[in-house]
C-alpha cells in the first residue's frame, strides 16, 4: 500500500496541506523538501474515471467532481470498448459507471473489468432502481450503487465511503439477499412520480391497456424507437421483468383500474 493511503489514510485534504506546511516551517527543510513532499501529497487524490455515453450529463458532473479538493477526474470514456481498452493503464481509484453503455451490457463488461483488474472499485450511477439490477450488479463485487438523482453530497459520501475501503448503496434501493427472488420494486410509501417521469406513466398507462408501440407513438406524436427507447427504460427501472409485470405495478399503484 502507497504511503500516503496508509499514513494520511484518514486525513482530510485541509488537514494534509496543514500538515506538509507545518512540517516545513518545524523542521526548516529546503523548498525542493517542501517541493517533494507536495508532490507526495498530490498522489492522495482520489483519482475518479468516469463511464457515460451521455455527453452532458458526464461534462456536468466532472466539472462537480474536480471542484472538490480531495477528487481528481483522471478521464473519461462513452462506452465499455474505450474503457476495456484503457483499463490496464488506467491509474484511478474508483470507477464511476452507468448501468447502460450502447455496446456492451454491464455483467458482461464487470466480468471483463475483473479479468482485467479484479480489485477495481466500482460504482454504479444510474437512474435504475429495480432491485433485480443491484442484485446483479452486486455479485460481481461492486462497492457503490447511486442514483443519479440523488443529492451530489450523497454520491461524496459514496466516492469517500468506496475510497476508505467500504461500500454504499442509495437507501431507496432494497438490497436484497441470495435466496429472494423478488424482481419488482417496492413502492409502498413512495410516489411513483419520483420514479418515473409523466411521459413515462403516460406511455406506461398506454401499454398496460394493450397499445401497440406503432399506436402509443401514433397517439403520442412519437416515433416508435422513442417508444420502445422509453418501454425499455420503465421496465428496467421498475425492476421487472416483462409486460405483465408493468400490469402489476401499475395496478398496484391504482394507474389503471
Amino acid at each position: 500500500m502507497p504511503l500516503c493511503k496508509g499514513l494520511f489514510h484518514s486525513f482530510t485534504y485541509c488537514e494534509h496541506v496543514a500538515l506538509v506546511i507545518a512540517s516545513f516551517i518545524i523542521l526548516r527543510k529546503s523548498p525542493a523538501v517542501l517541493y517533494f513532499t507536495i508532490k507526495i501529497h498530490c498522489h492522495c487524490m482520489i483519482k475518479v474515471f468516469i463511464i457515460e455515453d451521455h455527453e452532458m450529463y458526464v461534462e456536468g458532473l466532472a466539472l462537480l467532481l474536480k471542484k472538490q479538493q480531495d477528487i481528481d477526474v483522471t478521464g473519461t470514456a462513452s462506452n465499455g470498448t474505450i474503457l476495456l481498452e484503457k483499463l490496464p493503464d488506467l491509474d484511478a481509484d474508483i470507477l464511476l459507471l452507468d448501468v447502460h453503455l450502447p455496446d456492451i451490457n454491464e455483467e458482461e463488461l464487470l466480468k471483463k473489468i475483473r479479468v482485467i483488474k479484479p480489485a477495481q472499485k466500482i460504482i454504479y450511477l444510474t437512474l435504475m432502481r429495480g432491485t433485480r439490477y443491484v442484485h446483479k450488479l452486486i455479485r460481481h463485487s461492486i462497492q457503490g450503487y447511486v442514483l443519479k438523482n440523488a443529492p451530489f453530497e450523497e454520491l461524496l459520501h459514496t466516492i469517500h465511503e468506496v475510497y476508505k475501503g467500504g461500500t454504499y448503496f442509495s437507501k431507496e434501493i432494497d438490497i436484497i439477499s441470495d435466496n429472494d427472488f423478488r424482481t419488482t420494486l417496492t413502492l409502498e410509501e413512495r410516489k411513483v412520480g419520483e420514479i418515473l417521469s409523466r411521459r413515462e406513466i403516460e406511455i406506461l398507462t398506454l401499454i398496460c391497456k394493450e397499445f401497440s408501440n406503432i399506436e402509443i407513438a401514433e397517439k403520442l406524436f412519437l416515433s416508435v424507437s422513442t417508444i420502445e427507447t422509453h418501454r425499455k427504460n420503465i421496465i428496467a427501472k421498475l425492476g421487472v421483468n416483462n409486460t405483465v409485470g408493468l400490469v402489476r405495478f401499475a395496478l398496484k399503484n391504482k394507474l389503471i383500474e
